[in-house]
């Protein structure tokens, strides 16, 4: 009875396949979204000023650190959780593979969302001009707010680094 309830609860690691299969797929999303801002901003750039060019660009860095973050995730956790992901000799093989662990993993996406947040953050701060000319203290406060989750996330990764670290140690 027992070794067959831990044969159940070992092959429900299967169960987190569809959940990467799911995020290859926002992946596919991102991938449209980021052609449809390139095709977008396409017939204006010449007319476009360098400020919203830059604020564009970011998007589009946002979007691609957001894309790494989910091959990171996709691939390390079906590595970590489901089954080794077997390359053929010779073929390419992304040189972290296989190399990260639960918690390497985490302090990687922790470092992904500081990075996300920061650009989000000086997008905020970019645009900071227009919102804050029109003197409505809530533009203010929500500046102040985008600081403060940035903070958060910095202090989070920060924690969760040293907390790793200590671990190891130990």
């Amino acid at each position: 009875m027992e070794r067959t309830l831990e044969n159940l609860l070992y092959a429900s690691r299967w169960l987190l396949a569809p959940i990467y299969i799911g995020l290859s797929l926002a992946l596919v999303a991102l991938g449209i979204k980021f052609f449809q801002e390139v095709f977008h901003i396409l017939p204006g750039i010449l007319a476009m000023n360098e400020a919203d060019l830059v604020l564009v660009v970011l998007s589009l860095v946002d979007i691609a650190l957001v894309g790494g973050l989910i091959v990171m995730v996709m691939l390390s956790g079906y590595e970590n959780f489901v089954s080794a992901i077997d390359i053929k000799e010779g073929e390419e093989k992304l040189s972290w593979l296989g190399k990260l662990d639960a918690g390497s993993l985490k302090q990687k996406v922790a470092a992904s969302i500081v990075a996300i947040s920061s650009i989000h953050l000086l997008k905020a701060f970019m645009n900071a001009p227009q919102l804050l000319g029109n003197g409505d203290n809530r533009d203010d406060t929500l500046l102040m707010w985008y600081v403060i989750i940035h903070i958060t996330f910095v202090l989070s990764a920060l924690g969760m680094a040293l907390v790793d670290r200590m671990n190891q140690k130990h």
